[in-house]
């Protein structure tokens, strides 16, 4: 698996979310037995899942500026992540960039319980994966 390709994926999230301070994510790739437990404790539901998020920064948003700001952790199952990946014929590397992006996106508050803000995280999802694909997170 590609690590610069994960933390390009974040990075390009937090720039184009446009997250002030040292925004910190701590990325988990774990197997669905972890996984499924962290779903059956958090969300009550108790099956494996691709990604979850748990913030740290949840608050009244008076958090100072300066140093790092840990935003929270996204949990992976690379598992489930390679499976999803063989479904939608292509490679594992893609599946595990965009369920980080997916998470941290969660972690600045997006959310996908509707349709339409299903449709809207989705297509944000997809400008920032092309944007760190193309390499545009510098600044």
């Amino acid at each position: 698996m590609n690590r610069r390709q994960l933390r390009a994926a974040v990075k390009a999230a937090l720039h184009l979310e446009r997250v002030p301070g040292r925004p910190e994510v701590s990325l988990v790739l774990t197997e669905d037995e972890f996984i499924r437990e962290l779903n059956r404790l958090y969300r009550h539901r108790d099956e494996p899942t691709d990604v979850l998020s748990f913030s740290q920064d949840e608050g009244d948003g008076d958090l100072p500026v300066a140093g790092p700001r840990l935003l929270g952790d996204v949990v992976i199952s690379v598992e489930t992540a390679a499976r999803q990946a063989a479904t939608a014929h292509r490679s594992l590397d893609a599946e595990l960039a965009e369920l980080a992006v997916h998470g941290t996106l969660h972690l600045l508050g997006w959310e996908d319980e509707t349709p339409g803000e299903r449709d809207r995280m989705l297509a944000r999802q997809a400008d920032i994966l092309a944007a760190a694909a193309a390499g545009e997170t510098s600044g």
